[in-house]
């Protein structure tokens, strides 16, 4: 295990995750200017870091001065980006994540924090279409409620449309032995050194003084609300935080070291982020639907002014290839037989999941039609369906595995859960 990976694993994830605050931006209701471009006053610097969607390096990391952001909502700034490839590299000081970041940036994140214990790493067979991972050792999808509302309010679906298929299968044939999975955990106290590790709760956020919200702040700034229409973007606002916190406390209190447990734990996630969906969209319908229909253009500007200025265009495309499951997730039944040795009763189990995995894959490919939406409240709905799909095709996998899994010896469980990591 790689103890520098660990320590950047560390630093980052304790700066980024256990704020919970990470939109982009630090402007609040209430007054910080850390919203607009490149992340405006009090925001990150990458190396100097350029205004809309510069693409310096990041060597070294530091915060600018300025203004912070207000109590009452943790608005986020979508502009700007930096180039986070050499994330292991750069010099970061615990300060440094607090303030603009993009879907890329997340995922380099997530990317040294799910590779952690593997020294030397550059990739896993787990990771999505877009350079970020379904799982962060016991934790599926790190970033739940910044991807939902990137997509909802920016159009940035690269996050929330990269899940699907492949995360249930790498719950299954988890990736992650229980060397790899004991660097998430807490330390615990004793009189000899141990290689750091990061706990459970600062992957999901355990600061609740700062959780996402919405943007709240660049709504009103675009729609120009009226006092009865601020009430229900006030409303809006509130209700984001709760679903935040909602999403927040569905985070693992231990690690799942089998298949059963690792899909139960995804299932717990996906329940979270729908019941945050569920208390989010009828504010946002409230709220767009007591707009003008300027006021409505304006709102729905947001995501194309942000695409312009990311320099991006045909991402629907994009998205909509994110959501096939890659090539390389070919059930590995010669393994299993080599391993395991089943019997009728376990081969007819195993056929059964398999068979299972494989209409849950083709129901999740044809739900995901990302470019039907193109308000922020028919995205939300398209949320809202992907996650439905999400959440049954989980409980199938899920009642299909535990039938297979009832069948196994111990020996066999061991020799089923070795799979995964081998291939990493």
């Amino acid at each position: 295990m790689s103890r520098p990976v660990i320590g950047i694993a560390v630093v980052a994830l304790a700066c980024v995750l256990s704020t919970a605050a990470l939109a982009r931006g630090g402007g609040g209701h209430g007054g910080g200017h850390g919203g607009g471009h490149g992340g405006g006053h009090g925001g990150v610097h990458f190396g100097g870091g350029g205004h809309h969607g510069g693409g310096h390096g990041f060597g070294r990391i530091h915060v600018g001065g300025g203004h912070h952001a207000g109590p009452r909502f943790a608005a986020g700034a979508r502009h700007g980006s930096a180039n986070f490839g050499r994330i292991r590299n750069a010099a970061v000081h615990p300060r440094a994540f607090r303030g603009a970041f993009n879907p890329a940036a997340r995922a380099q994140i997530a990317a040294v924090a799910a590779l952690a214990g593997w020294h030397g790493a550059a990739s896993g067979w787990w990771r999505h279409p877009g350079g970020g991972y379904g799982w962060v050792g016991p934790l599926f999808w790190p970033f739940a409620y910044n991807d939902f509302y990137d997509y909802t309010i920016w159009g940035d679906g690269l996050g929330f449309w990269g899940y699907g298929y492949p995360d249930i299968y790498a719950g299954i044939f988890g990736p992650y032995g229980y060397d790899g999975l004991s660097a998430y955990m807490p330390r615990r106290a004793s009189g000899r050194r141990q290689a750091r590790g990061v706990a459970l709760d600062r992957l999901c956020g355990s600061d609740r003084r700062e959780i996402a919200g919405l943007p709240i702040d660049q709504i009103a700034a675009a729609v120009q609300p009226t006092e009865a229409q601020g009430g229900s973007l006030d409303e809006l606002g509130n209700a984001s935080l709760q679903a935040a916190d909602i999403i927040r406390t569905s985070c693992p209190t231990q690690a799942a070291a089998t298949a059963p447990g690792r899909l139960a734990a995804m299932q717990q996630r996906i329940e979270a982020m729908t019941n945050a969906v569920n208390l989010v969209q009828p504010a946002l319908e409230k709220f767009y639907g007591s707009l003008t229909d300027e006021q409505k253009a304006r709102f729905n500007a947001m995501a194309e002014d942000q695409r312009r200025a990311a320099g991006s265009s045909g991402q629907g495309a994009s998205l909509v290839q994110d959501c096939a499951a890659p090539a390389g997730l070919d059930w590995p039944g010669d393994e299993i037989e080599a391993r395991l040795h089943p019997n009728d009763t376990q081969r007819a189990a195993l056929d059964t999941l398999r068979d299972t995995g494989a209409k849950v894959s083709d129901a999740l490919k044809a739900a995901c039609q990302p470019n039907d939406a193109m308000t922020p409240t028919a995205r939300m709905e398209a949320v809202r369906k992907r996650l439905g799909v999400m959440l049954d095709g989980v409980k199938s996998v899920r009642v299909a595995l535990d039938a297979f899994y009832a069948t196994l010896t111990d020996e066999q469980k061991a020799q089923f859960e070795a799979i995964g990591p081998r291939r990493t």
